[in-house]
């Protein structure tokens, strides 16, 4: 039965001013907006989906109603339309399930009704299985939807450098049809500035995981041609914003700075030259020069205490027209839903937490077809939400 969350009190802060010039690319990071301003509390509805899923970390919505659903240790899950969870699929990759590591993203082809092609990244050891890094592969998935069948790798980060950190791995296809996968620095600091590595970065390629013509770096020398952008940490959170089309992205800071960017080509986000967290030991982060690095991108939202933001979705439909133009973003430390109210799509000005009575870690947040909100919560006995605005009794919702 669906049940009802209260929202707790909401923190207070400051609106930042000149938001307009960040977003035509010259904002400094000293003016990046953080602790938007309260907005009125409500409740949500809740209804339980699915549980017993163990450390889920994505779904992907299917055109007959059904959702795909990633497991971290390495399982692929089809809840169908009528609730029932199906065994792990067959054909998924062998997955380094090590720390942070495991079966990460899924997302479905743009033309998934006409070539049934699933998307899935996830950390891959090296041979000696010392050290990983993010690979992306794709399979078709079967006609009665048990399998993946000819699963070919089309990418791979390079080099592999992960203990079990740091991974990234959210992916999002643009609207030309070209894949865009955040990749982590693999807790490997100085390597997000190294254009000759894939640590740290946003990559761009097509499809079939070539690169394609317009990259900000390809034809340099010592540079990797799949690079978009670089400068990040551990990116857990990538979206296309559907009132401006721009690539937005999320990323956890160290101990506080975690931060929300939009994305644009060849920009450098600065870590670990420019942070507004500290090391865990308390101590500054050794390469940070401060908060601002002259000539790089500052973020358009930050926190000074870490929610450990994971999962990002903007909501755009108008079946719950209170919760329009809001941006989603799970917190796993903080164990709630963050939403983000926009204004004109690009200004974010007020704050609130949802399901913070749940006590649940939350890793991914999407949208559905529906215009409800879904959610996974990140236990060993993780379950699927549906959320809803909480109305009146008898109304339908």
């Amino acid at each position: 039965m669906p049940r009802l969350q209260s929202c707790p009190a909401w923190r207070p802060g400051a609106v930042a001013a000149a938001l307009a010039a960040l977003l035509a690319g010259g904002l400094p990071a000293a003016q990046a907006q953080t602790q938007a301003q309260p907005a009125a509390q409500g409740r949500v509805q809740v209804t339980e989906l699915a549980r017993g899923l163990e450390h889920p970390w994505s779904l992907a919505f299917l055109p007959d109603g059904g959702m795909l659903v990633t497991e971290r240790p390495g399982r692929l899950r089809r809840l169908d339309a009528a609730g029932t969870l199906s065994a792990p699929l067959a054909g998924v990759p062998k997955v380094h399930a090590q720390g942070q590591g495991g079966l990460l993203d899924v997302v479905l082809s743009p033309g998934f009704r006409r070539d049934r092609l699933v998307y899935l990244s996830y950390a891959e050891a090296d041979a000696e299985g010392d050290r990983s890094g993010t690979a992306v592969g794709r399979g078709r998935l079967s006609d009665d939807a048990s399998r993946l069948e000819d699963f070919t790798v089309i990418f791979r980060q390079q080099p592999k450098l992960s203990s079990g950190q740091h991974y990234g791995g959210r992916m999002v296809f643009g609207r030309d049809g070209l894949l865009f996968v955040s990749l982590g620095e693999n807790n490997r600091r100085p390597t997000a500035q190294d254009l000759d590595k894939l640590q740290g970065k946003i990559v761009r390629i097509k499809p079939d995981g070539t690169v394609p013509a317009g990259n900000p770096f390809a034809g340099r020398a010592g540079a990797r041609a799949e690079i978009w952008t670089y400068g990040m940490r551990n990116p857990q959170g990538m979206a296309l914003n559907p009132w401006t089309g721009e690539l937005w992205e999320h990323e956890h800071g160290p101990r506080g700075g975690d931060e929300v960017n939009i994305i644009r080509a060849g920009r450098n986000y600065g870590w670990p030259l420019a942070t507004y967290g500290i090391n865990y030991s308390g101590f500054a982060i050794p390469e940070a020069r401060g908060d601002t690095l002259p000539g790089g991108q500052g973020p358009l939202y930050w926190w000074k205490k870490s929610p450990a933001i994971s999962g990002m979705a903007f909501y755009d439909s108008g079946r719950y027209p209170e919760w329009q133009g809001s941006l989603f973003i799970g917190a796993l430390a903080e164990q709630a839903l963050i939403r983000l109210q926009l204004k004109d799509g690009k200004d974010i000005v007020a704050e609130e937490r949802l399901l913070h009575d749940l006590g649940a870690r939350i890793r991914d947040v999407r949208q559905g077809p529906d215009g409800g909100v879904y959610v996974l919560t990140d236990a060993g006995d993780g379950a699927l939400l549906r959320l809803a605005p909480a109305r009146g009794q008898g109304d339908g919702t």
